[in-house]
């Protein structure tokens, strides 16, 4: 019996096989077949999305650059490149909106003057970039007016929002420094998480975008949300480092692979980097969010050796990592023949602590400025100067940490992280009230002393009032002599 059943089996296989055959020899159907059309699929293919252009939506992008000054080219090239990865797939100029310093491609260190590189054998993404937000326009609340579309509270800058419908999907990319619950802006005050948050609230409750994405660029950057991003806003969220943690800049002087020689300064971050040349090695109509996610994340963890690499975090609707990175970066017809994943596209890379980057900078100055030269007296001026004002913020802080908590206590509670899920801070205006305190009496944090924003945070949860904080401060930092790191030359973080 068992061997009848065999038998039939076998003959039905060959007739099935021999049929489709014939079939596919008629009418010209064996090249059809070779596409793999919908209904007759193989079991790894999948169908691609079908959303046209009507249904689809406008594609907005907003890019932001939050730093300034030479030794950060890395963050105005990385957004740069951005614009040329939107603009190749299809986003109209006129829904991309970016903020820049602008301060880079024209500088007297450039080695290319006019142009900007993102990659050690990378072309100019500079040229075509527009000037939307500039110089002294680049502003957290420049930047909030821009997502709500709030065209009366701009100030300055081409005056370009996102008026965006119901129907219409925005894409938001960040890059630079941060710390514990902020991100940097090149004109103070900083971009604090719950006031960003907020915003998106707004821009969610006036109905005016279908989905957001958001990929932020800075150490700590998980802090931006961690806690305090609602699931219930349509939009989703990758950062480049967890709450607690430095990013990374890359292609950096004396890394493998180096930038060209000529180069003083880091072109790129690590997190960046990442997911920009996983969308150009891609065709993003079949490559998902949650695939490039996964790359990223992979890539910027330097294939898991996290002391020289960050986690990749994900925050609000989780839901929407399934949808296609067209739908947000657009496609660029030159891609259609790509891979939709191909896993690890590059080898562990060199990178240097964000913080450090500025430090590496001044170093490659100082060893290429001719010896005996004024240039190579200032240069070395200067890298004592940075430092000593970093020692003096870390030595200031754990001071005053002793004078409001003791010796035996102040460190625990300083440094302490509260759980996953749990706001950096109860209360953000008692932060910021905190470090204008601060400040006044021991001068300006620089994106350096950012780190400390934790520290501040923590004294807050600790019930600690303006008025103590104000008495421990001045008695810390009283024979001070800020100078140039005085918050009237710098302005105030808060």
């Amino acid at each position: 019996m068992e061997t009848h059943r065999f038998n039939l089996f076998f003959n039905y296989a060959v007739f099935l096989v021999v049929t489709l055959y014939f079939l596919c020899l008629q009418g010209g159907l064996a090249s059809r077949f070779n596409q793999f059309e919908p209904g007759i699929l193989m079991p790894t293919e999948e169908v691609e999305p079908g959303i046209d252009d009507d249904q689809l939506g406008t594609r907005w992008a907003v890019l932001v650059a939050g730093s300034m000054g030479y030794g950060n080219y890395r963050h105005q090239a990385d957004v740069c490149h951005a614009y040329q990865l939107l603009r190749k797939g299809g986003l109209k100029e006129e829904n991309i909106i970016v903020f820049m310093y602008d301060d880079i491609a024209k500088n007297e260190m450039n080695p290319r003057p006019g142009v900007i590189i993102n990659h050690p054998q990378g072309e100019d993404v500079y040229a075509g970039v527009p000037k939307d937000y500039t110089g002294e326009h680049v502003t957290a609340k420049n930047l909030y007016a821009v997502l709500l579309g709030n065209t009366s509270a701009v100030k300055g800058g081409s005056g370009k929002v996102v008026n965006s419908t119901a129907n219409d999907r925005i894409f938001l990319y960040y890059s630079d420094h941060g710390g514990p619950g902020v991100l940097g802006m090149p004109n103070l005050p900083f971009l604090y998480a719950m006031d960003f948050i907020e915003v998106l609230k707004k821009k969610h409750a006036a109905g005016s975008y279908k989905e957001m994405i958001i990929y932020v660029e800075a150490c700590e950057s998980g802090s931006i949300f961690e806690g305090i991003m609602p699931k219930d806003l349509n939009i989703y969220v990758t950062t480049a480092s967890n709450a607690q943690e430095n990013s990374y800049g890359t292609y950096c002087p004396g890394m493998d692979p180096p930038p060209p020689p000529e180069f003083l300064t880091c072109l790129g971050d690590l997190y960046s980097v990442a997911w920009m040349e996983d969308s150009e090695s891609h065709n993003l109509k079949k490559e998902t969010l949650d695939q490039q996610y996964k790359t990223v994340k992979a890539r910027t963890s330097n294939y898991n050796t996290y002391q020289t690499g960050s986690h990749v975090m994900e925050y609000g609707n989780e839901s929407i990592k399934a949808e296609r990175v067209y739908l947000y970066q657009g496609f660029d017809p030159a891609s259609v023949n790509f891979p939709p994943n191909n896993g690890h596209i590059s080898a562990p890379m060199d990178v240097v602590n964000q913080r450090d980057a500025e430090l590496l900078f001044m170093w490659e100055m100082y060893k290429r400025s001719e010896d005996g030269s004024d240039k190579k007296t200032q240069t070395l001026q200067q890298i004592t100067e940075t430092i000593k004002h970093r020692r003096h913020l870390d030595s200031s802080i754990e001071l005053i940490g002793t004078l409001l908590f003791g010796l035996k206590n102040s460190s625990s509670i300083l440094q302490s992280v509260r759980g996953p899920g749990l706001p950096l801070v109860d209360d953000w205006n008692c932060l910021k009230s905190m470090v204008r305190v601060f400040e006044t009496h021991c001068g300006s944090l620089t994106q350096y002393g950012m780190k400390h924003m934790r520290a501040f945070a923590n004294i807050c949860n600790a019930g600690i009032s303006r008025v103590p904080m104000e008495e421990a401060s001045a008695a810390v930092c009283k024979v001070l002599d800020a100078g140039q790191w005085h918050p009237s030359k710098q302005g105030y973080s808060a």
